[in-house]
This record gives structure tokens, sequence and C-alpha cells, in this order.
């Protein structure tokens, strides 16, 4: 099947919302070609990293089954993505298993942490959810006030061995796992969602030294690696991670990722740096990125679709790379589908088709 340059537009961005009620800007892009959603929290409990009590009350798998059935029906295939961190943002609360507190975790054994993670995507499965944007692979080793709260240990073989073990239980459970923030944020000046000139200063041998988390989850094969929002000086010291084709560039080559590559908030103020949105995606893609979030907010979302699609329609952005990552995305759907009763474990993810930048 042939999908156009609008549907592919669509198809690779994910807007994300802290409800369980489809907007009308996102029932129009799922009709138009959107494929994925993220089910994610409001501000203030992103930065408790703890749901509402309101949300506990009256959230039920049944509440998201309804919205996510909603969104399928319109798209007719779906990823549901949610933050579902180990000693982070979980947004499950407790309608899933949980994982040992925070200070608990580093001594867990890996097979304990992989059931675990198993049954949680079991358990978002039977709600349609197939996608988690977890783990948290970055390492603190300096003052971080967007991660901090977030991250349960500052030994990065740790961290790896864990991690690991999460993407192999909750992928074999039928939800795909998504490392993040690549390349790493040990430390920040800032939070890249309110500063803008947060980032990370530490040096080349400093961000390296922390990727053994990284190279443990590609090795067990993550579906997706989201690429953070701020500039890391040692990778490009002038754009942010996820608008810089060099910092991607060293997630392919350098450590051989050969699965789906996200862009995280595209309207992180350290990401956006004085630019719009659209000229964020635009760069976002041109950099190697494939599937890129933002929030759903007044026109945001149709804005930036038809962004790309003015771009990929004057040449900013090369229609066959744009229609090779609407593609990818759909694949991953269509691995992780709702319902499926053959979910893959390690499986290799689909061939490159190597875009021009």
């Amino acid at each position: 099947m042939r999908f156009t340059t609008s549907e592919n537009a669509r198809a690779v961005l994910l807007p994300a919302f802290d409800n369980t009620t489809l907007s009308d800007s996102t029932k129009r892009f799922l009709d138009q070609g959107g494929i994925a959603i993220l089910l994610g929290e409001s501000r203030s409990e992103y930065v408790a990293r703890e749901m509402s009590s309101e949300r506990r009350q009256h959230e039920t798998l049944d509440s998201i089954r309804a919205v996510t059935e909603e969104a399928r029906l319109r798209s007719g295939r779906l990823l549901v993505a949610m933050d579902q961190e180990m000693g982070g943002t979980c947004r499950l609360h407790d309608l899933v298993p949980q994982f040992p507190a925070r200070h608990e975790l580093a001594g867990t054994s890996s097979a304990e942490i992989e059931d675990i993670a198993y049954r949680i995507a079991l358990a978002a499965a039977s709600a349609n959810v197939n996608m988690f944007l977890s783990p948290v692979l970055d390492v603190l080793t300096g003052p971080n006030p967007w991660l901090e709260g977030r991250t349960w240990s500052d030994d990065p073989e740790v961290v790896a061995r864990l991690s690991a073990a999460y993407v192999r239980g909750v992928q074999r459970g039928g939800v795909a796992a998504t490392g993040k923030h690549f390349p790493g944020f040990s430390t920040t000046t800032g939070d890249p969602a309110v500063d803008r000139l947060a980032v990370n200063p530490l040096s080349l041998a400093d961000v390296e030294a922390m990727h053994a988390p990284f190279r443990a989850v590609i090795d067990a094969n993550v579906e997706v690696i989201l690429v953070g929002p701020a500039i890391v000086t040692a990778y490009d010291a002038q754009r942010p991670s996820l608008r810089s084709s060099i910092t991607v560039s060293k997630l392919r080559d350098a450590l051989g990722f050969k699965g789906l590559v996200m862009a995280d908030d595209l309207d992180s103020k350290a990401t956006m740096l004085g630019d719009s949105v659209v000229e964020v995606a635009i760069d976002a893609l041109n950099a190697g990125c494939e599937f890129l979030l933002l929030a759903d907010i007044g026109t945001q979302l149709e804005d930036v679709a038809e962004g790309i699609v003015s771009a990929a329609q004057s040449g900013r952005i090369d229609v066959d790379a744009l229609a090779s990552a609407a593609e990818r995305v759909r694949a991953l759907s269509d691995r992780y589908a709702p319902n499926s009763s053959d979910f893959p474990v390690a499986n290799p993810p689909v061939a490159i088709i190597a875009p021009s930048r």
C-alpha cells in the first residue's frame, strides 16, 4: 500500500496528552494517517514523579482500554506509549505490578526485574498499551534538575544489567521498550523543558564512560532509543541532541543501533532555542530521527504535520527518507499489534533504508 506524504508526515509523530480523552486535533490526526499516541501525565505529576490521587482513584485499565480502542478504530493500527520507569515516573501507577522501591533496585536480580517487567507488560498490553518510554539509561554524576528522582544507581554497569533485563521482560510481554536519553545526561545546567540554556557540559570521555547502559539495551534488542532534548557539548556544541546529525550518527555508527530513533519533546525550550516547533521537527528528521514526540496543545499537532508536508514538497526534507521513517514506525506498530499472540522476543528490527541527510 502506498501512503501519501501527508499520511507519512503524521505517521512519524507521537502526540502526548495527559488524560484518557482524545482531543479533536488528535482525532483528526488519527483519521489522516497518525498511528501513535502517548498517554502522558500532567506537569505536576511529572515533577512529583507520582500520579495524582485523583488519577489513582478514577483511572482504570478499562478507561485506558476505552481510549485506545477508540484511537485504534480511527487509525487502523496503533502504538500506545506510556512512561513506566524503574524508580521514576510510573504512568500506570498501581494498575500493574510494582517494581521494588528505588533504594532496593540496585540489589535486585536481573531475573526478578525481567519477571516483574514481563508481568507489567502483560497488564499494560491488556489495555492495548504496547510501548513504554523506558528505561532511563542516564547515570547521574552531578546536578540534574531534569532527571533527579528518575534514576536509581550511580553505577553504569548496574544500570546496564537491570535495564537490559527490563527490555527483555517488557518486550517478551508484548510492549516495545524505549531506552532514553541518548547520548546521556549525567548532569545538566537546567531542566530542558523550561530552561533554554540547559546543557550537558561534560567531556567526551566522561559522556562515553556512561554508555554501558545504552550498549546493554542495544544488545538486548531494544526496539527504540530516544535522543535527548538538550545540547551535549562533547558531541555538538551548537545543536540540541535530537536536532544534531552528529549525535544521531554516533548512535547509529559508533553504537550500532539498528532500531527506531525517537526524538524527545520537540517543544522543550532547550530544544527549540527560540525556533518554531516546525523547524525543530524538520531538523530532527534531517538529523536522522524517525519518530517525533510533541505535546498535543492548541494547533501544534496540525501545524507540525503540515510543516513537514511543506518541507517535503519543497525539498527541505527528503521525501523517500520521510516515507522510510513512516514505514519503520508502522512496522513497529504491526509487530506489537494489540491482542497479537506472537509477540517478538529479540526480533531484529527491520532493515534500515539510509536517508539523505
